[in-house]
């Protein structure tokens, strides 16, 4: 006789359903709400792959920190959120942060590729990473390259510091990376 998959406790949370979920399920929790997304489109991953590349030449060369790329899970526990950023730099003074099975607070600098749902990384996204304190947030359209970064300020919250085209100028590792 076969023994069948049930849940022996009801899950009380969409963290736990996340985590009951398996490897490899699309989805985040952004304030405890359990969010569904269907794969990113090629471009998207072709932008991702090259900034993936040049932070990692960049970061390896300074020693500042490191690139981690989607998808790893970011839990940050105090909001009820797991999420899956395109990709994050770690400092190395934060490196404690990545465990074997994700990373446990806010990373220093998030980058999102923007999906075809475009208020998800503007509005819902940006709310939880200015309220875990990522310090840097860039938001970059496939389509055309523009590049939007959003600093934390001395209140916490996020104020828009530039937008170009084909650039990435964190002030946190002290870049320019042109894509």
């Amino acid at each position: 006789m076969k023994a069948k998959n049930f849940i022996s406790e009801i899950p009380s949370s969409a963290l736990e359903i996340y985590q009951m979920l398996p490897e490899g399920t699309r989805c985040e929790v952004i304030f405890n709400e359990l969010i569904m997304s269907p794969s990113p489109t090629t471009l998207h991953q072709l932008l991702v792959t090259e900034l993936n590349a040049l932070l990692f030449i960049f970061l390896k060369e300074t020693k500042a920190g490191k690139v981690i790329v989607s998808p790893v899970d970011v839990y940050l526990e105090n909001f009820e959120s797991v999420i899956q950023p395109d990709l994050i730099v770690i400092l190395n003074e934060n490196s404690d942060q990545i465990k074997r099975d994700g990373i446990y607070g806010a990373p220093s600098i998030a980058i999102e590729i923007l999906s075809k749902n475009k208020l998800y990384d503007t509005q819902r996204k940006r709310a939880l990473y200015e309220k875990a304190g990522v310090k840097e947030y860039f938001m970059i359209d496939p389509e055309n390259k523009v590049t939007t970064l959003l600093t934390l300020n001395e209140q916490g919250v996020y104020e828009q510091t530039y937008e170009e085209t084909g650039l990435l100028r964190s002030a946190i590792i002290n870049c320019d990376i042109a894509f």
